[in-house]
């Protein structure tokens, strides 16, 4: 049971009947660090992060101090709101939260997209203590005609934000921000804000984040008493945050326990999987909706017990899925990032990564997924399919060996959400005054007076109307928005059109539009759910694919969204891989020969004294080992000799073919040592895929896109290293 506190234990701030709960109907002896670090000041109404291990006991540490300051100070109505990033999620842990709502006489309920109108209804009429909902769905409540959001959310007094970096490291977080500042103009006071957060570089940063419009006003801090020093803030490009002790308490790794193998393809990777630790549960992350399903049918057909879970599978397909193998022993489930977050799929015994996650954080999450039961240890199996996959694991496995995990930082100039945001809280006054609108999110930047010019576009195109002093919803927004109560404003981001699956009245997910029309010989064959389907009819109309079960050889394809790319620090691992540095792990006899092979190639691809600049024939490549993001911001700052067709990779940057020392040198001393970056430049497409773009002026859409793929300081510390020049007859040297 848990220890009588002495006078003073933090354990006495508890509700008695919590705290009788927690020993009787939990059985637990003692909480965990974590949990009796957070009681103090989450019961003393400050914002925190509670930063822990996957499955270190993050939502009991947020959730039983709220529930005893809701007993004490007797908070009615909604006076909790519990925000994740995924609905599943949200359906996992409802029923915990309401178990631990029930010990008080209270209730928590779920709110998102799939759940029905009736269950809705109950909650308008009769509001539950804990709602459990989504920002999208937080923001419907607010806009919708049916909801009467003041007498829903006018009491709510604390928030708590699971998995906070996963809305703070892109547009869902700023979506998430300016729906919190609204809130609080409906409750008429401060909320208190909690985040769960497993995995950040940078917490600090992220609490002054979390708070909003009040960062540097209100009392908060960072709750992690597994580690023994804070994580410092963003490094320089190349430098690593130190974060030794906070690792080692994440996943701590005795050699054997993270292995990396080279495999050569997706069909060796599924004979390796087969054969391996079978009668074991075993989840295998990848990287793409297509490679979750190729591996899948490829494990089917060795008749492996496997189950599929992603984005693109239907809502109930995954569901089942999930819950089969929760249940199962001897099965495999293959996902994207759909199962990275804490989603219990019940004890795993082995996690398996094909090719590299593109961050640190997210392998964290993923090995984090092991271990959970008493005597057994955190493990991760990576199995490259590509040689450069190899090179990527490698670098990314060298970060993690030194305690360095990506800072999470939002991503810049989110104009488009200052419109959708503008529209919003238009929608859900009905009208707003034209020189008070900026005060609906209490100052926050950038939903404050700086978005003026947007406001005015939006007037001048008919998104806006303004009447004696008053800004109206206008006709322009009512034609692309208006569909089904404005449903289109409440998603940050844009989702690629698919076509709906059905085999019968079963809906079994979507698929891209191109797998229906490219020419293919033969039957139309596609793969969803690990299975082969031909397809029988297609209505274009209301994009519905119907299809029957086939033998094999059905295609798997999706359309990527947002910008791709690695980071300057990763990039720059991969080259200190290539250089002789081995991460510390254990390495198969295939992965050691295969990075042998990179390494006996290296001098044609890396300088250990800075970049290079080599010639293949008539290709010149500029190899900076910098990232996507630095590269484009290095062609666009070097217009001269960029190669003007062919854009950067993660690697090098193409130059013109006829590059001599002296255009080089010229070139070169035209932009210093950075002062005069320019923004990379942008394809048109990428700002169809920037939601709400239509609504900014054209020259501020771009320049969103611009600000998002550019790297100012990978950039600048590129050009800050000397360059050796290997161009043939061209000449040479060091500049």
């Amino acid at each position: 049971m848990v220890p009588d506190g002495e006078p003073g234990d933090v354990l006495d701030r508890l509700d008695p009947v919590v705290l009788h709960h927690i020993v009787n109907s939990l059985g637990w002896p003692d909480l965990r660090p974590l949990q009796r670090a957070a009681i103090g000041p989450l019961m003393d109404g400050e914002d925190a992060v509670l930063l822990a291990p996957t499955a270190g006991g993050k939502t009991e540490a947020a959730c039983f101090p709220l529930l005893s300051a809701m007993a004490q100070r007797r908070w009615a109505g909604t006076s909790v709101l519990y925000l994740c990033p995924l609905k599943a999620l949200l359906n996992n842990l409802l029923p915990r939260i309401d178990t631990y709502a029930q010990w008080l006489g209270r209730r928590a309920a779920l709110w998102h997209g799939d759940v029905r109108e009736s269950q809705r209804r109950r909650i308008r009429t009769d509001p539950p203590d804990v709602l459990l909902t989504t920002p999208e769905s937080l923001e419907a409540m607010l806009i919708g005609v049916k909801t009467d959001h003041a007498h829903l959310l006018g009491r709510v007094r604390a928030v708590v934000i699971d998995e906070v970096h996963a809305f703070a490291g892109d547009d869902r977080g700023w979506h998430l921000l300016a729906v919190m500042e609204r809130l609080e103009r409906v409750t008429g006071h401060p909320l208190q804000r909690i985040g769960l957060s497993a995995t950040v570089g940078n917490p600090d940063r992220l609490l002054e984040w979390l708070q909003g419009a009040d960062a540097g006003k209100r009392v908060g801090q960072v709750v992690a008493p597994d580690l023994r020093r804070e994580i410092s803030a963003a490094p320089d490009p190349g430098d690593v945050v130190d974060t030794s002790d906070v690792l080692r308490s994440v996943a701590t790794s005795p050699a054997g326990e993270v292995e990396l193998d080279y495999v050569g393809s997706l069909d060796n990777a599924a004979k390796l999987i087969a054969a391996l630790h079978r009668g074991e549960k075993r989840l295998v992350f990848c990287d793409s909706r297509r490679q979750v399903e190729q591996l899948g049918a490829a494990l089917r057909a060795r008749e492996v017990d496997v189950f599929l879970s992603h984005a693109s599978l239907s809502t109930e397909e995954r569901a089942r899925s999930e819950r089969a193998f929760a249940e199962a022993r001897n099965c495999v489930i293959v996902s994207t990032s759909t199962l990275e977050l804490g989603i219990d799929v019940g004890d795993l015994d082995r996690v398996i990564q094909v090719d590299a996650p593109g961050t640190v954080a997210s392998f964290l999450q993923r090995i984090g997924r092991t271990g959970r039961r008493a005597g057994t240890v955190r493990n991760c199996l990576f199995l490259a399919t590509r040689g450069e996959a190899l090179l990527q694991t490698a670098g990314l496995l060298l970060l993690w060996g030194r305690g360095w995990v990506e800072p999470v930082n939002a991503p810049p100039q989110p104009r488009h959400l200052v419109a959708q945001q503008l529209l919003a809280v238009t929608l859900q006054q009905h009208r707003i005054g034209d020189h008070m609108w900026q005060q609906e999110w209490n100052g926050l930047a950038p939903f404050d007076r700086s978005a003026a010019p947007i406001l005015r576009h939006m007037l001048d195109n008919g998104y806006l109307d303004e009447d004696g002093g008053m800004l109206f919803i206008g006709p322009e927004a009512e034609k692309r928005f208006g569909r089904r109560n404005f449903i289109e404003l409440t998603a940050s981001f844009t989702a690629p059109p698919q076509f709906t699956v059905l085999a019968g009245r079963q809906e079994i997910g979507q698929t891209d539009p191109s797998v229906l029309t490219e020419e293919r010989a033969g039957p139309r064959l596609l793969l969803l759910g690990g299975r082969s389907w031909r397809v029988t009819f297609i209505d274009w109309a209301r994009r519905r694919a119907f299809v029957e079960p086939a033998d094999g050889g059905g295609v798997a394809k999706w359309s990527s969204g947002g910008i791709a790319g690695l980071s300057y620090a990763l990039t720059r691992a991969m080259r200190e891989v290539l250089l002789g540095a081995d991460p510390p792990v254990s390495l198969t006899r295939r992965a050691q020969a295969r990075l042998a092979e990179w390494r006996e190639k290296a001098p044609d691809v890396v300088h250990p004294a800075g970049t290079l600049i080599s010639r293949v024939g008539d290709d010149v490549r500029w190899w900076t080992w910098a990232g996507y993001r630095a590269n484009a911001t290095l062609a666009a700052t070097l217009p001269s000799i960029a190669d003007p067709v062919q854009r950067p990779t993660d690697l090098f940057v193409r130059l013109r073919e006829d590059l001599t020392p002296a255009i080089w040198q010229e070139a070169r001393s035209g932009v210093g040592d950075g002062e005069m970056l320019v923004l990379p430049d942008v394809d048109r497409r990428a700002v169809s895929g920037l939601k709400f773009s239509a609504v900014l002026p054209e020259r501020l859409a771009v320049a969103t896109v611009a600000a998002r793929l550019a790297d100012f300081d990978g950039a600048r510390a590129v050009l800050a290293e000397p360059v050796r020049l290997q161009l043939g007859d061209a000449g040479g040297g060091v500049r």
